[in-house]
Order: C-alpha cells, then structure tokens, then sequence
C-alpha cells in the first residue's frame, strides 16, 4: 500500500482513510494514506479540506515529518473518530499541476536545443521560474524559446508517471536534470515522468496527463542571477476546470 496516493494518480480529488497521529498542540494529524501533495522540488503543497462527521477541517498546510504527511488545520478541534475523508482544493492543485508540467516542458526544449541544464526553480499558481546555465539570453532566444514550448503544448503529447528501481535509473542517462543532483543516497525506488517524445525525469511531483492540458505559456521576464545563470519566468494563464 502507498501511502502517498498522489504518486499514483494525480487526479484524485476526494479519499477516504484513518488518521493514525494527532498531535492537538500544533494542530496537525497524520493518515494512513493522502492524496495531498506535502511540498518539494520547488511545488507548493495541497490546501484543501478534512471531513469528519461532526467536523470540517480546512487545510492549510501539509509537510512531512518523521516519515508522516502532517495535515495542518487552525480551528478548535477534538478527535473522535478516526475515520476521515480527504477533499482536495482541486482548482489551485490543477493549476500546479499545469504549472509543474510547464516547467518540464521549458527545462526539456532547453536541455534539448541549447543543452543547458537547471540551476534552481520555483513555482506558485499558473507561474514559476527556472534557472538555467546560460551564458547570455536575448529577446531573439527568448522569444525563440517561448515559441518552441508552446508548440509542444500543442502536440498534445502523453505524459505518464513510472517508478524504476535506482539501478534501472542510473542507467538512463539525463535524467536528473538538475545541475545538482537531488535524489537521496537511501533512495531506491525512483518516481520518474515522461513527457512521451520529449522528455523523461527523475520527480515527485504532480503533473497532467496530457501537455494540451497546460494551455498557453507566456515567458514574462528574465533575468541574469550570475555568470552562467540566468533566471527565465513564465506564467499560464486560468482555465475552467
């Protein structure tokens, strides 16, 4: 069993499960199991709601600690019943998710037409930021660049999540992207995501099924952050769900 159902299938949006941990001073439970994504790699994490059957609980913030997804709420609030469903704020974690896909798809046609790699990144609701080995950026490769991901938005191409053992992984070659690389030393199991055709990374994160999902990419600014790092930020824009 997985606890972290996120992994498994990003578009879950309401689940049902026990809480295996309280802790009332700072206002937190731990589950069995959550579709709420905790934070990392540069993705905020799920907001959204716990469903008690004498309480609602809005969800504010989740993080992992001591190997437990802790789920924080600010109301008062007594444990009665261990039984809960889980209810995502499915409109903001659709945005990240088109927002995450977005950066794969600009660290990808960078890799790939310019081979440089990522430095850093960061990204909020339908916008973010990359930073790239880039020696020099112009308007001309901006505006090259932005043409570039859009289009592969528009090929509509099929994106999947795989685990691979750390042996199978090692052997792929660029698929940690990252200058540094990230994974830790302990971890053998490797959640990887194929943009099919295009790309294929080491990730945690949550990700649409299909690149026609993200919709336009605008490339809204850039910037230099050092020699051979530049900083390149983009922005979707909102879309009924």
């Amino acid at each position: 069993m997985n606890p972290r159902l996120y992994q498994i299938d990003s578009y879950m949006r309401e689940f049902n499960t026990e809480v295996v941990e309280h802790d009332a001073e700072v206002k937190a439970l731990a589950l069995a199991q959550t579709a709420f994504y905790p934070g990392g790699g540069g993705q905020p994490c799920d907001t959204g709601w716990l469903i008690f059957p004498n309480k609602k609980l809005r969800i504010w913030q989740v993080k992992v600690q001591n190997r437990k997804i802790w789920h924080y709420y600010k109301e008062d609030f007594q444990l009665t019943d261990i039984q809960v469903q889980g209810k995502l704020d499915w409109a903001r974690r659709y945005d990240l998710m088109r927002t995450h896909t977005a950066m794969h798809i600009l660290s990808a046609v960078a890799w790939q037409d310019y081979q440089v790699q990522v430095t850093g990144g960061n990204m909020d609701v339908l916008q973010g930021h990359l930073d790239f080995e880039f020696e020099t950026l112009s308007a001309e490769l901006i505006e090259s660049l932005e043409m570039k991901i859009n289009q592969e938005v528009k090929e509509a191409r099929r994106i999947e999540v795989k685990f691979l053992t750390r042996e199978q992984a090692e052997k792929i070659p660029d698929l940690i992207r990252t200058k540094v690389n990230l994974l830790p030393a302990n971890l053998q199991k490797i959640r990887v995501v194929e943009i099919e055709g295009l790309d294929l990374q080491a990730d945690g994160g949550t990700h649409v099924k299909n690149t026609a999902e993200v919709g336009q990419i605008a490339i809204t600014g850039y910037k230099s952050k050092g020699k051979n790092n530049k900083r390149i930020k983009i922005a979707l824009k909102e879309e009924k769900i």
